[in-house]
């Protein structure tokens, strides 16, 4: 697992150190084994959850560098499920402070689980609606959550003035895009290659518009 994590990750052009690899492949682990109980994910199987799940959400990593530069920034990770893309992102950018927000409990705890067990002091599990969050954030991502538009209206009271949006999404959802409210605006689109995932994947920037 550890050459295949490794390869994934130098096929996605990132430079992980051995500390960084072995606390990705322990959160894979810890989530198999809260998975086989509580089903935090349908995808079971090791060499899966890997592809499916982990170097999918450390393919957004390079983009997310592009935009924040390295800043330390706070990241809210809406509807994080068992979570993905925010563990991932709090164990490669320790200068972001992640909080992962989900409605189901055991998902919250589950993350405060992976928090205390990875040595993550970046990382807290929220169980919360996401609409009833204040904030500011600085940058909200979600993976599989929600329509663009119920994304950005749900998260939009715990967005920072200047902040964005980060969604991961499969195919460009040009219905999504063109369903969005006047007041939030698609500013980058980029497209990802996942290694060993032969489907389409893309990022959707947005941020409120300016003046609204």
């Amino acid at each position: 697992m550890k050459a295949a994590l490794l390869q994934g990750a130098q096929a996605l052009g990132l430079a992980l150190d051995d500390g960084q690899l072995e606390s990705l492949l322990a959160y894979l682990a810890l989530l198999a084994r809260w998975n086989r109980v509580y089903n935090l994910t349908a995808v079971r199987s090791a060499p899966d959850m890997l592809t499916h799940h982990l170097l999918d959400s450390l393919a957004v990593l390079r983009p997310l560098q592009a935009q924040t530069q390295g800043r330390a920034l706070k990241l809210l990770d809406a509807g994080s499920g068992g979570g993905l893309p925010g563990v991932a992102l709090a164990i490669c950018r320790p200068e972001l402070d992640v909080t992962c927000v989900d409605a189901v409990a055991k998902k919250a705890a589950f993350i405060q689980q992976a928090a205390a067990t990875l040595k993550l002091p970046n990382l807290r599990g929220l169980h919360a609606r996401v609409e009833s969050l204040g904030g500011p954030f600085d940058l909200i991502t979600s993976r599989a959550f929600a329509s663009l538009a119920d994304f950005t209206a749900w998260t939009a009271q715990a967005l920072a003035p200047h902040g964005v949006w980060m969604a991961m999404k499969g195919k460009l959802p040009d219905e999504e895009i063109a369903a969005l409210p006047p007041d939030v605006e698609v500013f980058h689109v980029e497209h990802l290659t996942v290694p060993g995932l032969n489907a389409e994947r893309c990022i959707i920037w947005l941020r409120k518009r300016a003046g609204q």
